[in-house]
């Protein structure tokens, strides 16, 4: 047998494997997942929830990674880039080492997003381009993680399609990455390990950093608001809290190491502590202790506004190492609209919040996120939305056309409004956007901003890159020792999204202009 004719046979043999495994697994499958139901997911309770302080690897399953290589590719949100962190740590703790490369790699994730239906034919296209690899290195694993693993739809597609998928796990295991991968290596069939319950909060869990400047810290997990568009709610399963001790010590340990800026990361992160029953303590005590952490900047996101309340304003106009931008999603400006959307609160409602933010933070960026084409919106629902954009005065926005994601009560409703008019009005609305942000930009010229230098300009090594406390992106020409620290530019010229300058020496930023 030459060397074609016995690929020919390993392919044909490692083929019926894969049908074999879609049989036997379907029945199984049906055992350990539940569709998502808006029904029983507003009846959750808080008992479910148990808090681990130290996560452990079994002694047995510490040496499986020696001589093997990990991939993980990554889609979607910043939480979905923690999670992929994570999952980075435990692989090099179970003796693996990072690959760059998919042709590298002994075990390849993909860790999912489920967000909007663009991210998921992206996953679906990756598996398409893996599967020749699959057929050359039958001992390598694939896995498929992240939101898109906890919807029953997914799964069944991997089933039916994708029979060279060795593992499926979701949100809620992360944790139990280490007995998955043992399962795929002992098992020929596919370990499919998603947990219908809503999660647990697993402390001390490893994390290999993307980098040593910004860090990510997860203050909370889930989401309990049942916006009707999103399906959130059921990937990351409902709100729970990590303890405060727990994110101060961690927020503090970061310090130490040399970070200079912090992102505490939830899905609804205002709700912050909601769920404690032992004491009153919100995302507005929690901010007030890190502010007291010898760190420079400390951000959040994403917010609700439904959440956010006095106490946390109060904080945050204190300044210090709390930065004077915030991201505030509106989705729409029409109160019949947000309605639809369950985001449980009127237009009239979010103008006072924003009155009362800018009351106190008189020099606040605000930024938001905007949903064009929801089912029924008529063309005057979306005028109100570009008045409340230039009524509120945001400085940038991210700008998304609606499309139903299945499982969600809005994917029910009569997807009434065209694309061609959900084109145009995207297109009206980012032209508005871009001219908001030019104007933003504009006072920047002449004025001295402090900014945290990232590294090299993705479109020239000689010019350095970073961004100021309210986050806008400042180009400019420095020396790469700069690279990690806090400097002050000079910034000559704005345009509608970046900032041009040039670093000055220290004695000449004594009186900061601006604070970015």
């Amino acid at each position: 047998m030459n060397e074609k004719q016995r690929l020919e046979s390993q392919q044909a043999k490692q083929q019926t494997s894969f049908q074999k495994q879609e049989k036997d697994y379907s029945q199984y499958f049906q055992t350990v997942y539940m569709p998502p139901s808006l029904k029983d997911a507003r009846k959750r309770g808080r008992e479910e929830i148990e808090y681990h302080k130290d996560f452990e690897i079994p002694d047995e399953l510490r040496e499986i990674g020696q001589g093997r290589k990990f991939y993980i590719r990554t889609y979607g949100c910043q939480m979905n880039e923690h999670d992929t962190e994570v999952m980075a740590g435990i692989f090099m703790e179970l003796g693996y080492r990072h690959t760059e490369t998919i042709e590298d790699a002994d075990v390849i994730l993909l860790n999912t997003c489920a967000i909007r239906e663009n991210a998921e034919n992206k996953v679906f296209g990756e598996l398409g381009h893996l599967k020749p690899l699959k057929l050359e290195k039958p001992d390598l694993l694939i896995g498929v993680c992240g939101c898109m693993s906890q919807e029953e739809s997914v799964v069944n597609r991997i089933l039916q399609k994708h029979h060279f998928v060795d593992m499926i796990f979701g949100t809620h295991n992360i944790h139990r990455l280490p007995q998955i991968l043992n399962e795929a290596y002992m098992s020929k069939e596919m370990v499919i390990e998603v947990w219908s319950k809503e999660g647990d909060i697993i402390e001390n869990l490893p994390k290999v950093r993307m980098g040593n400047i910004k860090a990510w810290v997860n203050i909370m997990y889930g989401c309990d608001k049942f916006c009707t568009y999103c399906i959130v709610p059921y990937t990351r399963g409902k709100e729970r809290s990590r303890r405060p001790e727990d994110i101060i010590q961690e927020v503090r340990q970061l310090a130490a190491q040399g970070y200079k800026e912090i992102t505490l990361l939830g899905q609804n992160v205002n709700a912050y502590g909601k769920d404690f029953d032992d004491m009153e303590y919100g995302l507005g005590d929690l901010m007030d202790d890190l502010r007291k952490v010898d760190i420079p900047r400390i951000r959040f996101t994403t917010s609700h506004p439904r959440d956010f309340d006095d106490r946390l304003i109060e904080v945050l106009a204190k300044k210090g190492n709390l930065v004077e931008h915030i991201h505030l999603p509106v989705q729409s400006g029409s109160s019949d609209i947000l309605k639809i959307m369950g985001r449980v609160y009127t237009r009239e409602q979010f103008l006072e919040l924003v009155r009362k933010i800018k009351a106190a933070i008189p020099d606040v960026a605000l930024s938001t996120d905007i949903i064009v084409g929801f089912p029924n919106e008529t063309d005057e629902q979306f005028e109100e939305t570009l008045s409340l954009y230039r009524e509120v005065g945001f400085e940038t926005a991210y700008t998304f056309i609606y499309s139903p994601r299945e499982g969600t009560p809005a994917a029910r409703m009569k997807d009434n409004v065209s694309m061609e008019v959900k084109k145009e009005r995207l297109q009206r609305l980012n032209q508005l956007v871009n001219e908001f942000s030019a104007k933003a930009m504009k006072k920047y010229e002449g004025q001295i901003v402090e900014v945290l230098v990232e590294g090299e300009s993705k479109t020239n090594p000689d010019i350095l890159s970073g961004y100021t406390r309210k986050n806008k992106l400042v180009n400019f020409k420095g020396p790469k020792s700069a690279i990690g620290q806090l400097v002050h530019v000079k910034i000559n010229e704005a345009k509608t999204w970046t900032l041009d300058g040039v670093m000055v020496e220290e004695r000449e930023a004594v009186e900061v202009n601006c604070n970015g």
